[in-house]
């Protein structure tokens, strides 16, 4: 029998929060004739490969009658490409994308299909368990619930993912593709609509400390998205450029300069300048988020060093993306 769903889970070196996840898909409250799941494991290095495909093999030995396919790409392309290659390996007609660290709910893939009735596309609902003062990151990551279309609760069917070419696969990261993708299917007058029963709960994972400097780099994928569909990037993402960044970083970079110069009025005001967008920027993230010194510390070191690292990528990717972007 050809499923009514494919779901599509790409993983990259995470066995335990695959088998968490696989283990909630395989207990959906539709029949598992129903519905078929693809796994693309994207590049995991040894031994992790192998205990990703062990994780698939005890699932299908536990549900036999739930098809369960393993794709192991050999190197690591990134999650646009590997979604690619899942839901060009489907049979059914509806691709149901969600990640490896997400729990999707019993219902979700009932939901999911009967909101898509006379739709092209929907998205789930997203839901991120927070503590009482979550950190800055934890507060971040909780903006997944915000968004307008996101891949680790998406459906899709197979015609219009044909028509668009999928997913573009210069997005190296898990950043932006979802909503490339969502813009090239509104292009093609897509029915996009919303699907708030089919619910995955995404947990916020642990992070080092100063994890947003290195976060800095997705703005480089900005610049693609913003080439390729500018009104939309400027209606949905990011109305304005991030003056605050440029002021800040035009303010540090002047004030060493004019003290190179051994100017020290200017070096001064520079200073100043410097000082008061950078505070600001520290009090804006520290509210309504923990306050243990560790964070606080975190705040300010990573107030004062994301505007120039955020510059940095932005300019990058204005030049390797051949755009115009602030």
């Amino acid at each position: 029998m050809t499923p009514r769903a494919s779901v599509v889970v790409p993983t990259h070196g995470r066995p335990a929060l695959l088998r968490e996840c696989l283990r909630r898909l395989a207990r959906q409250d539709v029949p598992h004739a129903d519905y078929e799941v693809i796994v693309v494991d994207d590049g995991s290095p040894p031994p992790v490969d192998a205990e990703n495909a062990a994780v698939v093999q005890r699932l299908s030995r536990s549900y036999p009658k739930l098809a369960i396919h393993y794709l192991w790409s050999a190197r690591n392309r990134g999650p646009a490409a590997a979604r690619n290659s899942g839901w060009r390996k489907a049979r059914a007609a509806v691709i149901a994308f969600t990640d490896d660290d997400t729990r999707p709910a019993r219902a979700w893939l009932r939901n999911g299909l009967a909101a898509l009735e006379g739709r092209e596309a929907v998205a789930g609902r997203i839901v991120v368990p927070l503590p009482d003062e979550p950190t800055d990151y934890e507060r971040d990551t909780a903006g997944l619930e915000r968004a307008s279309f996101v891949t680790a609760n998406a459906f899709v069917r197979k015609s219009v993912l044909e028509s668009v070419g999928g997913f573009d696969e210069r997005y190296l990261i898990a950043w932006r593709e979802d909503a490339d993708l969502e813009f090239a299917l509104r292009e093609r007058g897509a029915r996009i609509g919303r699907a708030p029963g089919a619910v995955v709960v995404h947990p916020v994972r642990p992070a080092r400390w100063g994890v947003s400097i290195a976060q800095q780099k997705k703005v480089l994928f900005d610049a693609l998205l913003y080439k390729k569909h500018p009104r939309d990037y400027r209606a949905s993402i990011r109305p304005v450029p991030p003056w605050d960044y440029y002021a800040a970083t035009g303010a540090l970079v002047g004030f060493v300069v004019a003290l190179a110069q051994r100017n020290v009025p200017a070096a001064i005001v520079g200073a100043l300048l410097w000082s008061a967008i950078t505070a600001n920027f520290c009090r804006r993230r520290l509210a309504g988020t923990r306050k243990s010194a560790s964070h606080v510390l975190e705040m300010i070191a990573t107030s004062a060093l994301i505007p120039p690292v955020s510059v940095f990528w932005r300019l990058a990717g204005a030049w390797r993306w051949r755009v115009l972007f602030l």
